[in-house]
């Protein structure tokens, strides 16, 4: 009976020390789910055009998948796509910290899971979408612009000097030319292949391959991916994660680290000037585009 009346005491004021504790520190009396948000296309990331790289996502997963008595790590993805070899590396990266912590991965589509976004996804052991979300769009694309006649009504000459027969491939103010083409072509094809076997390898016998649509770059609504596979379910983080881990089950939200004084300093003074970078003015323009293109 002194025993029990001396564990008793002691686990009291252990509750009670733990109090003293900052939070993030403190033992977790309810399941805990840490939940990070990827927003945004997927490369490379200026002032004007925010987004998804490695170099930001990394720290989050690291601080994910180390939240003291996580049972499990929940990503909420809204990306068009982008880079391949970003999404990729984003990929990679939540497998070996899912596999170093042996902690299930969790994905919710917001708009879209699309192309690197749907790669990223496929990270996750369960995916789930709103019947409204955009998934899919498996497949690689390359856009830009041809200027060669615009120049010549101009008047203006291009002079281009080359050590290295392809440096100048598909510059957009000369001629496009097929062997050009082909070769952009070739290298497509070897990214679509990648991105397929990671697909297959993800989702295993899921996938509804009868389909002749699913590899095309085609996308679908969630309720569609359903039927195909490419999702696991419907439904949104809270109730999901409710009937897996309980009604109490705590959601660790990881937020981005914020940027030193400097930063933000240079930020402020980046936002006040009135030259503005053609390129971020480009960039800005192709994250819009990225959205428009699945009707978003």
């Amino acid at each position: 009976m002194e025993l029990m009346s001396q564990m008793s005491l002691l686990s009291t004021l252990r509750e009670r020390l733990q109090l003293l504790l900052p939070r993030r520190y403190r033992t977790p009396r309810h399941p805990v789910v840490s939940v990070m948000r990827l927003s945004g296309p997927i490369g490379a990331i200026m002032p004007l055009r925010t987004g998804l790289a490695m170099a930001s996502v990394a720290p989050m997963l690291e601080r994910a998948f180390s939240v003291p008595g996580a049972q499990a790590v929940a990503l909420v993805i809204n990306s068009p796509g982008g880079s391949a070899a970003q999404s990729h590396l984003i990929f990679r990266r939540i497998r070996a910290c899912a596999d170093e912590k042996n902690l299930p991965v969790f994905a919710f589509v917001e708009d879209a899971a699309a192309s690197g976004g749907y790669m990223i996804a496929c990270a996750a052991d369960e995916i789930f979408a709103d019947p409204t979300s955009i998934v899919g769009s498996i497949g690689v694309v390359s856009a830009s612009f041809g200027f060669d006649r615009l120049i010549e009504r101009l008047g203006v000459e291009r002079r281009v000097h080359t050590a290295g027969s392809n440096k100048a491939m598909l510059d957009p103010f000369q001629p496009e030319k097929p062997e050009d083409v082909e070769r952009l072509k070739d290298l497509q094809r070897r990214i679509h292949e990648v991105f397929v076997g990671l697909v297959r390898s993800r989702r295993g016998g899921k996938l509804d391959e009868a389909n002749g649509d699913l590899f095309s770059g085609a996308f679908w609504v969630g309720a569609e991916a359903l039927n195909l596979g490419l999702v696991d379910g419907l439904g949104d983080i809270r109730a999901i994660l409710r009937q897996r881990f309980g009604e109490k089950v705590q959601l660790r939200m990881i937020e981005p680290a914020r940027p030193s004084l400097l930063g933000r300093l240079m930020g402020r003074r980046h936002a006040s000037s009135s030259l503005v970078d053609p390129a971020e003015m480009l960039g800005a323009v192709e994250e819009r585009a990225a959205w428009s293109r699945l009707g978003l």
